[in-house]
């Protein structure tokens, strides 16, 4: 008797170490969405990103965040904010993560989480593929909207390398025309609007180039390293299976 109640001591005592040794089971969603959901906040008023009509939000954003859903099992909730209260949305917990058209920016890094890009909107050269970089303009003619951070970009290169002519429009699809109907050799305008336009305009063979970089994220918050965890995993499997691109794809 003795015998076997020291032999189920040695069993339950081995139990117990191989129990302490081994880590902590990863927490489920559940754990780490404590609502049940993943509240996304969000400003729909920024086509084709985020959109809100008087039934629902449509818009890149929305498939993206929806699709994050699905990977993670958990159930989307939209939260609808003005631009200016979206960081703040997220400190107070009125939500757990922000999909809205953000830059990655520096000076917040530590205080928020920012994953992988997933869409780059910075300042592109388009042309018919003959002037590839800024630094082919020279003696050539370069169309822009005028006022805009592609004028200053101008302006920037124009200190750099040899001069080139200057065709300052009302706006970037301006721009994009008047390289279109031979009035310029290039035009420089951000990536947006130059999907946009050459999604409308398919009989154009033009290409472009990124000049600049401004590279939109998921945001969370910086004491929530399992919610950033769980969310990188998620997009980093859309990335892959080819998810986000046909998302961009469809959208712009």
């Amino acid at each position: 008797m003795r015998a076997t109640r020291f032999t189920l001591l040695l069993v339950l005592t081995a139990l117990v170490l191989v129990l302490v040794a081994q880590p902590g089971a990863e927490p489920n969603a559940y754990e780490i969405f404590h609502t049940a959901e993943i509240r996304v906040g969000v400003d729909a008023s920024y086509p084709p990103f985020a959109v809100a009509t008087a039934d629902d939000l449509f818009g890149l954003e929305i498939d993206l965040a929806r699709a994050i859903g699905e990977r993670i099992g958990l159930p989307v909730r939209f939260v609808n904010l003005g631009f200016d209260g979206l960081f703040d949305a997220l400190t107070t917990d009125q939500v757990d993560v922000l999909i809205s058209a953000l830059p990655i920016d520096m000076a917040r890094i530590g205080a928020v989480h920012y994953t992988q890009p997933y869409f780059n909107a910075g300042l592109v050269l388009v042309s018919d593929g003959t002037y590839p970089t800024m630094r082919d303009l020279p003696d050539r003619r370069l169309a822009y909207e005028y006022g805009s951070t592609a004028e200053s970009e101008v302006r920037f290169w124009l200190r750099r390398i040899q001069p080139f002519d200057l065709l300052p429009l009302e706006t970037p699809d301006a721009a994009l025309k008047a390289v279109r109907n031979g009035d310029a050799d290039a035009a420089l305008v951000d990536a947006i609007t130059a999907r946009l336009y050459l999604r409308d305009h398919t009989d154009w063979n033009a290409n472009y180039s990124y000049v600049t970089d401004t590279l939109y994220a998921l945001v969370t918050r910086g004491d929530r390293p399992e919610v950033a965890a769980r969310i990188d995993a998620a997009l980093a499997e859309l990335f892959a299976d080819g998810t986000v691109a046909a998302l961009i794809d469809r959208w712009l």
